[in-house]
């Protein structure tokens, strides 16, 4: 038997009533505070599940929501017009936006919105969760509402999605900005912001805002400048210290920070910084809109880009477009300014028939096909037909140049033989029978007041407008060679009249715009070269060029032919019907001409460099239908030789200040000489298309013919039996709507 007590061998034992000497104690209970406060393990668990709840969510989100198409607004852009000299025109569209690439933005003005708005956009990932938690504290702590935004997602918000502060917007944006940086470069998302960016002043993009408030395009932004309009993204309206002076403190103190912030970036050299004053915008422009001329010229620009297959109308319409025109902003002015001094400002509301005048004008540069002024109407809000283009008047006599060039053109001659030139003598005698190679044919057209001439050179017929003589010419070039020659120098071969018309062609029955008989005179006075006029020089879209046409000349007719017609309308002006352009104070051809029953009066001239036309034209503003203009402005008709030719001479005076002046180098047919007027005229009667001295005559250079003064005192029997019985304010007015675009024009 072992020594050992019993219950040491035992060890592994436990007697009743024992307890094991090496069992582990009991857990205390968990008392008090200890009862609520998790464990570190219920710690560990609960944040392994926000944490794989938060992936999941994250990674569900990431797969779920797609980079969406852009919102309708950030697409709407406005098209810019602008003259020649890149000066604005006008802007259409509601949204004042105009998409610049990021090489049209200055660098110190990058980083000045850079400094304003995320001064780590190149170095930070698409979300900064610092930044959305610092705005989120200073918001509910009551430091003032605040975005955590970086640039990224404020493009998010511009560019594809809506406005609203929705929860549901907000995960959006976060989630379609990690994509897209992972999808775009870091300038092409730059690019997107500076051209979304509300600006105020109705300006979305820098571009906009660099015109809204210093009237100058991006790339001419100086540093202080591109920092006012950064500063003014935080707080568009409130920083506009024109609109709001009381809050200029506060703009000075954002538009310090953005500078600030670019000398700590090391983007700005402090002596630069310190040498910057404030640069104050310019006063807010009230919208430029369609009012006065432009409407009428943007009208007629987007017209030549469709019908020269440029930019479709769907297209334009999309906007975006910087359309450079060929319009010089003097000449459009002085136009402008010519038909309101010559014309609108005799207009009178206690006259009813002065509610029939319209007027029209067109001016192209000769030697180029460039249109460089145009005149529509008073005002394209109160009168929306373009009178420069449309289609829908007789031309009158001033066709008749046409038919001269084409006799001397196609070597014509008279029905006896004789070559025709500007010495050919013709029968002038009022409702003489047109002859033709079979006798009479029976067409016997009226002088105007039924006037009769006698024998009379061609030069004195295209001075005095005589129909007798040039319906017989007419017949003897041929009417299907009149209307070749006519298309030839640039009247449009489907202007109504034209084709149908055959002996009346002659007498310029045709319908032809405005612009269409400048172009056709701009080809006489450039020798007989034609080319398609021409409205538009450039244009541009997100800074790429779009083609266009190129402007080819041609000899349309022969030189000899276009010059020999200029030297006898040259006669017209210095003693026939025109010599009211006599007031150009330049060398000068050009012809009158009057539409049937006097519903439109034309003047069309050129000088060497210059030419231009204009029309009187009569219409009733509430039934649209074509009027005679017998008694407006108190005169008892108007003729070519009146308003048309006096509007013409004060516009080429203005239009052509401080050029040199230039003679007609000339170049006429074989056997012809230059034209003389006659000492008297073969008819004790007024010559037609002219008005009263006392009215017409310019003082400043005194014609060497002076028609008689006995012009008729009474309207002939066409004329309106019946007024309007109401009268509207008159359209003249002295109040402009600004510099350029007087509202009465």
């Amino acid at each position: 038997m072992s020594d050992v007590p019993q219950h040491q061998t035992n060890r592994g034992a436990t007697a009743p009533g024992w307890a094991r000497r090496d069992a582990p104690p009991p857990h205390p209970r968990r008392t008090g505070l200890r009862r609520v406060i998790p464990t570190w393990r219920t710690v560990l668990g609960g944040a392994l599940l926000i944490l794989l709840l938060l992936t999941g969510g994250f990674v569900a989100g990431y797969m779920l929501v797609d980079i969406p198409a852009a919102n309708s607004a950030a697409l709407k852009q406005s098209n810019v017009y602008l003259y020649a000299d890149g000066s604005q025109l006008a802007r259409d569209g509601e949204i004042n936006r105009e998409n610049v690439p990021l090489s049209q933005v200055p660098k110190t003005v990058q980083h000045a919105v850079l400094s304003a708005e995320d001064r780590d956009f190149y170095s930070e990932s698409a979300i900064d969760p610092k930044a959305m938690l610092r705005a989120a504290w200073n918001t509910v702590t009551g430091k003032g509402k605040q975005s955590g935004s970086t640039i990224t997602q404020q493009y998010v918000k511009n560019y594809y999605l809506a406005q609203e502060q929705t929860v549901t917007r907000k995960v959006k944006e976060f989630f379609i900005a990690i994509k897209l940086d992972s999808e775009q470069t870091k300038d092409d998302i730059l690019t997107g912001y500076l051209n979304t960016s509300y600006f105020g002043r109705n300006a979305y993009g820098i571009q906009a805002a660099a015109q809204a408030y210093y009237g100058k395009d991006s790339d001419d932004l100086g540093t202080a400048e591109g920092a006012y309009l950064a500063a003014l993204v935080n707080a568009p309206s409130a920083y506009d210290v024109v609109a709001h002076p009381e809050n200029r403190s506060k703009a000075l103190q954002r538009w310090n920070y953005v500078l600030d912030g670019m000398v700590k970036e090391g983007w700005l050299e402090q002596t630069q910084r310190s040498a910057m004053k404030f640069p104050p915008p310019g006063r807010s422009k009230v919208p430029s809109g369609m009012s006065g001329q432009r409407g009428y010229l943007v009208e007629a620009v987007n017209a030549y880009l469709a019908d020269h297959g440029i930019i479709d109308e769907d297209t334009l319409r999309a906007g975006g477009y910087r359309i450079t025109t060929t319009l010089q902003k003097s000449k459009q002015n002085a136009l402008a300014g010519a038909v309101k001094e010559q014309l609108m400002s005799k207009l009178s509301d206690s006259r009813k028939v002065d509610r029939y005048v319209r007027a029209g004008g067109a001016s192209i540069d000769p030697a180029t096909g460039k249109v460089v002024a145009m005149y529509g109407g008073i005002d394209y809000t109160k009168q929306y037909v373009n009178n420069a283009t449309r289609r829908d008047y007789q031309v009158g006599s001033t066709f008749k140049p046409f038919v001269f060039t084409s006799a001397v053109q196609n070597d014509s001659t008279t029905q006896d033989g004789e070559k025709i030139t500007p010495n050919t003598v013709y029968d002038g005698t009022n409702k003489r029978m047109v002859q033709g190679p079979d006798g009479p044919t029976g067409y016997d057209p009226a002088n105007e007041d039924d006037r009769s001439y006698g024998d009379i050179t061609v030069a004195t017929a295209t001075d005095l407008s005589v129909n007798a003589v040039y319906a017989q010419m007419g017949e003897d070039v041929g009417p299907e060679a009149v209307k070749e020659t006519a298309v030839q120098l640039g009247v449009p071969k489907d202007a109504p009249g034209l084709r149908g018309a055959q002996q009346s062609v002659a007498l310029g029955v045709v319908n032809a715009s405005v612009l269409d008989m400048t172009e056709a005179y701009a080809t006489l006075a450039n020798h007989g070269k034609h080319g398609t006029y021409a409205l538009v020089q450039k244009v541009t879209k997100g800074g790429q060029d779009t083609a266009l046409p190129k402007l080819n000349s041609k000899q349309a007719v022969p030189r000899e032919a276009a010059d020999t017609t200029t030297s006898i309308l040259q006669s017209v002006v210095e003693g026939g019907t025109g010599t009211a352009a006599q007031s150009a104070g330049r060398e000068a051809a050009g012809k009158t001409g009057t539409a049937e029953e006097d519903k439109a009066a034309w003047f069309a001239g050129y000088t060497p460099d210059l030419a231009t036309v204009v029309a009187v034209m009569g219409q009733d503003p509430d039934s649209g239908v074509q009027k005679p203009l017998y008694g407006a402005t108190g005169l008892p008709r108007i003729n070519g030789g009146g308003y048309p030719a006096q509007i013409w001479g004060q516009y080429t005076a203005a239009a052509l200040e401080g050029s040199p002046e230039q003679s007609f180098d000339l170049e006429l047919e074989s056997g012809a000489v230059e034209p003389t007027l006659p000492e008297e005229i073969p008819s004790s009667e007024e010559p037609s298309d002219s008005l009263t001295p006392s009215e017409e005559t310019p003082s400043t250079a005194p014609p060497t013919f002076v028609p008689p003064t006995d012009f008729p005192t009474t309207p002939p029997t066409s004329a309106p039996t019946t007024e309007p019985t109401e009268v509207p304010s008159s359209p003249v007015t002295t109040q402009e709507e600004d510099a350029f675009f007087p509202s009465s024009f």
